[in-house]
């Protein structure tokens, strides 16, 4: 280890060893990026992302609170609707009890369960795919959740509430765009399924571990429920609060990314919701922004954009709603993300190291026709994360 980074983890030991963090000193840390040494970028994030306040001596008494609620969220939503339906021996096609699968009235228990598989199928579809070239999401899971693996128990988790789902229904998928695809399971799912080695009775994958995170989260918060994307969003938090070298927190990876990503998602939500994109908050107005920074800091290369007539929503829609998850590895999205959070203006920094990364490929783009340059933008050729971040923080510097 370089004696550098041995003083820089000496800097951040030293800022988290007071009783009360000092915010903005940590802060300025973690923008420069978080050591993964001891733990220290879990411990960075969950201050960061408001999970855990500045006075350590709250810390114990909070986090027991927060895991002891999300043990009840599990027993609520995932539980509860399993044993109801083991009860009411629902393998019989021929239910006649009074709440029974067809009644029409919408409080019926039957048409929330039913409403609820339609988004279930959706994250089922998204998180199944979560960084495909790295094993680490379909591997087991060290903490499955007792609470629902119990061999005592009869009901159903996710998984196989999926598996029975989708036997059923003809899912229906429909995408930010607002465009509907039906396509048949029979036609996809059996593949996909087949692609994964189911892993025996007991034990989890890391991406079932996601898509309980999202649908509670989706049954908490049925205003937005579940946007396809949500999943690039909660995959790095899980990432990284699951290879935590300490295990106490590595074992409280499920609840602690529950709430770290509510509170990420409470900042960037109205990114995900249709309705707000021509808002102030709306991402059509970052998008343009994105733009507008652009024209500032090189008026060249905008103008080359605005002729080629290359829309920002064509690639900076994705860059801004994902916080750049989708272009680079998963280890390079994680180092991005320290200086993402210790923003303290939040996402300002995201339109920043949105411009830098056009401005590094200016050559390339003012040399190419627009189908070249859609190429480049939809697939960034950059994949080394420092040189963009130094960029993005020159651009900062010379406001």
């Amino acid at each position: 280890m370089s004696r550098l980074h041995q003083s820089r983890i000496a800097d951040f030991q030293e800022v988290l060893g007071e009783p009360t963090v000092a915010l903005s000193k940590l802060r300025e840390l973690c923008f420069s990026g978080i050591p993964f040494d001891g733990g220290l970028r879990c411990l960075c994030w969950k201050i960061l992302l408001n999970y855990l306040p500045v006075e350590k001596a709250l810390w114990s008494s909070l986090l027991k609170k927060q895991r002891d609620l999300y043990s009840q969220f599990l027993k609520e939503m995932i539980i509860q609707p399993g044993i109801a339906k083991a009860n009411l021996g629902v393998s019989r096609e021929d239910v006649t009890l009074e709440d029974h699968p067809l009644n029409p009235n919408p409080d019926s228990r039957w048409n929330t369960y039913f409403k609820d598989n339609e988004v279930l199928l959706q994250i089922d579809k998204d998180v199944r795919r979560l960084y495909p070239d790295m094993a680490f999401f379909q591997r087991p899971t060290d903490y499955p959740c007792l609470l629902i693996l119990d061999p005592q128990n009869e009901f159903e988790t996710l998984r196989r509430r999926v598996e029975q789902t989708t036997l059923k229904s003809q899912t229906v998928a429909r995408n930010r765009s607002g465009v509907t695809n039906v396509s048949s399971p029979l036609k996809t799912t059996p593949s996909s399924l087949s692609e994964y080695e189911v892993l025996p009775n007991g034990c989890e994958a890391h991406w079932e571990v996601v898509e309980r995170i999202l649908f509670i989260y989706a049954k908490l918060n049925p205003g937005i429920a579940y946007v396809q994307g949500m999943n690039e969003i909660v995959g790095p938090l899980y990432y990284t609060f699951a290879t935590d070298p300490n295990s106490e927190w590595k074992e409280h990876a499920e609840a602690d990314t529950f709430f770290c990503f509510t509170n990420l998602m409470a900042e960037i939500r109205d990114n995900f919701i249709k309705s707000l994109d021509d808002s102030q908050c709306g991402i059509t107005y970052k998008m343009e922004k994105v733009y507008s920074t652009l024209k500032e800091k090189d008026v060249e290369l905008y103008l080359k954009l605005q002729e080629q007539n290359i829309k920002p929503q064509f690639f900076a829609f994705r860059w801004l709603t994902l916080l750049l998850s989708q272009e680079f590895l998963l280890p390079d999205v994680i180092r991005i993300w320290d200086s993402l959070f210790a923003d303290d203006k939040r996402f300002d920094f995201l339109l920043l190291v949105c411009c830098a990364m056009l401005t590094l490929i200016r050559d390339q783009l003012l040399e190419g026709d627009f189908t070249l340059n859609m190429r480049l933008l939809q697939d960034y050729p950059i994949s080394d994360v420092h040189l963009i971040l130094k960029k993005a923080k020159e651009l900062q510097d010379s406001k």
